[in-house]
């Protein structure tokens, strides 16, 4: 089953179950694969790698947001924001933990040679493609950072 139907299905539920804040949540995710779909040059359906790169990047704007309005001080804002990264983030594969992404990254620093930050670019690229959708970039990010000093 494809995301859009995944998405159509669970907003006739949540309609269905009067849950505005999953509704509002795949409105949006659905308005996200809409326009990525009509963008010029882009094909018809998306391809799984695309959706899975659209919905780290609505989970990870909602995130955000929280973080700016509990920092602000406005939980009575935060709080719908990170309900909704929930509901988008079913969508999901499951996170991996640190433990797994740190063995991949010991893999590929291996494999590379890599011995210092000016190899992080090479390391990244090949510890992304390996987590793609299963991992936060930021968490790699800090593993690899870590290794590499």
């Amino acid at each position: 089953m494809s995301l859009q139907t995944a998405i159509m299905t669970a907003m006739k539920e949540a309609m269905k179950a009067k849950d505005q804040n999953a509704l509002t949540s795949l409105r949006a995710v659905k308005s996200a694969i809409l326009l990525a779909q009509t963008e010029s040059g882009a094909k018809e359906e998306l391809t799984e790698e695309q959706e899975l790169k659209l919905l780290q990047k609505l989970v990870k704007q909602r995130k955000d947001s929280a973080k700016i309005f509990a920092e602000q001080g406005r939980n009575d804002l935060a709080e719908p924001e990170l309900a909704q990264a929930a509901v988008i983030a079913k969508f999901l594969p499951e996170q991996m933990s640190e433990d797994a992404i740190a063995a991949i990254v010991d893999d590929v620093i291996t494999a590379t040679g890599a011995s210092s930050m000016k190899d992080m670019g090479k390391v990244m690229g090949q510890v992304n493609a390996k987590v793609a959708g299963k991992a936060d970039g930021s968490t790699v990010a800090k593993i690899v950072k870590n290794k590499l000093t």
